[in-house]
């Protein structure tokens, strides 16, 4: 099932809100909420629903323990006064250091069992291949099927972990609460990459805000209008530009103007699900954070990384980067690792970790070079820079053949015809297109959003007018997505399959 399906806009999700809001208490809804997400999960992949449970039964059991063996290693206060003796000091240094090796044992344990499953289920394919590959050998490749979502949620309960062997958060003892947490729909299998420390108040107690519900809901139909109208229809002129097997034939207009519509197709399918991730989670009373910040009008690799999949990028820095010394010691060796295991995240393929390498090197030259002269640049120049670096970045993430990405590239810059008659066609015909979905990657709606807030704070007849028609232009979102789906309601979202 996906959010852009009529069964889930029609169905699903209002039969999901009315029991929800049926009653008030905490763990009623909590309760509804596990259950559809369980339905809404086990739709697709039934029999991977309990790998989901037993990921997260497992983590809860071993959190628990290193809270426990934690707690354990804190010493009484003393009800003496005066020095402190010998002995004592050591009996408390040995119960420390006890209950320190005991809660690095249970994290090791969680840590081993989440990367151990995301590897048999993503990377045995991958690694029995390039083994086949490197030794010439013919080993048989297991056809180990994908759950969807495994990356998100494996990421996630890894950072509740994570959170409390260091302290940052408390076990969460009821399995319940904590299966609400992993398991809700509306970020289950395509993020945004929620830490457990900013809901955990809100999976205890929450209210119902209405206003708040209204905004979600707004955002929502955003986040479809995006997918439905831009992303869809810009993956299918990248399709037929890039995917139909005609690569030597592309020309150089044919090459840009694909690589162009894939970057529009991913940008607006990816942040329509946080759209409509954040929306849902705001409708039952959560808030999510971003996950994009209009990345493509960075002016720099380093910012593009910033603005763009942030919970990703912040998952990694906080459990990654930083621990093995961020830019204190060895910068550049850390920055290699993390941009291998960000390109290895998005898929078990070469391509993806050529691609992680590829923004690895930019991010290095400009830390090491580029960023002493780029302040001397014009802004225009640096926004060229970048949206060429994202540009080529997206023809090696679009081919799983190296080769293929290769040839695409080489056709970018001029190896090729420069142009022909159906590409040429094909841009005026979706001139249109390109100039709303340019405006769309644009904070213009924010400031929009800001002017509507200040409306509705002073009141007044301009707060209604302007009510009316953001009530008009909604329903018109809801009305003309709903068209673009009829006959293609099974459109999943790309990063789905990450």
């Amino acid at each position: 099932m996906v959010f852009s399906s009529l069964f889930f806009l029609y169905v699903f999700l209002p039969a999901c809100v009315v029991m929800y809001f049926a009653r008030s208490d905490v763990p009623w809804r909590n309760g509804v909420l596990i259950a559809f997400s369980l339905l809404f999960y086990a739709w697709g992949e039934p029999i991977y629903v309990f790998l989901m449970l037993a990921t997260v039964l497992v983590n809860w059991s071993l959190t628990l323990r290193i809270e426990q063996a934690r707690l354990a290693g804190i010493p009484p206060k003393r009800t003496k006064r005066g020095r402190m003796s010998k002995a004592e000091k050591a009996e408390r240094e040995s119960l420390a250091l006890a209950a320190k090796q005991k809660t690095k044992l249970f994290l090791v344990c969680a840590i081993a069992v989440d990367i151990g499953l995301l590897g048999v289920f993503k990377y045995t394919g991958f690694l029995v291949g390039t083994i086949n590959s490197v030794f010439r050998v013919d080993l048989p490749v297991p056809d180990i099927a994908l759950p969807i979502g495994i990356s998100f949620y494996t990421f996630q309960v890894m950072s509740y972990v994570i959170d409390v062997y260091r302290g940052d958060a408390s076990a969460q003892r009821s399995f319940p609460r904590l299966l609400t947490y992993v398991s809700m729909f509306p970020q289950l299998v395509a993020g945004p990459i929620v830490r457990y420390g900013d809901i955990a108040e809100s999976i205890e107690q929450r209210a119902t805000d209405l206003k708040e519900a209204g905004r979600g809901v707004e955002r929502f139909l955003v986040g479809l209008a995006k997918k439905a109208i831009l992303a869809n229809v810009c993956g299918d002129i990248a399709n037929s530009l890039l995917g139909a097997g005609g690569l030597g034939e592309l020309s150089m207009l044919g090459a840009w103007l694909g690589v162009v519509m894939f970057a529009l197709q991913i940008y607006f399918d990816f942040s329509a699900y946080s759209d409509m991730a954040i929306g849902m989670g705001r409708i039952f009373g959560f808030q999510y954070k971003e996950n994009f910040n209009y990345p493509y009008i960075a002016a720099s690799a380093s910012e593009f990384w910033r603005r763009w999949h942030i919970s990703l990028g912040s998952f990694f820095r906080d459990y990654v980067y930083i621990p093995l010394g961020g830019g204190r010691t060895h910068q550049y060796r850390n920055l290699f690792i993390v941009w291998t295991l960000t390109g290895l995240w998005h898929g078990a393929n070469w391509n993806f970790v050529l691609w992680g390498l590829y923004w690895f090197g930019f991010i290095a030259f400009e830390k090491i070079w580029l960023r002493k002269h780029m302040e001397r640049w014009p802004t225009a120049l640096l926004h060229v820079y970048t949206v060429l670096v994202f540009l080529i970045g997206w023809a090696l993430f679009y081919f799983t053949d190296i080769t293929d990405a290769a040839l695409c590239v080489s056709r970018m810059f001029g190896t090729g015809a420069l142009t022909d008659t159906g590409t040429t066609i094909l841009l005026k015909n979706n001139l249109l297109l390109l100039s709303v979905a340019a405006f769309a990657c644009l904070p213009i709606g924010r400031a929009v959003s800001r002017l509507y807030r200040i409306a509705e704070y002073r009141g007044g007849t301009m707060a209604k007018c302007i009510f009316a028609i953001r009530c008009v232009w909604l329903g018109a979102l809801i009305f003309v997505s709903t068209i673009m789906l009829v006959g293609n309601s099974y459109n999943p979202f790309i990063y789905f399959r990450f």
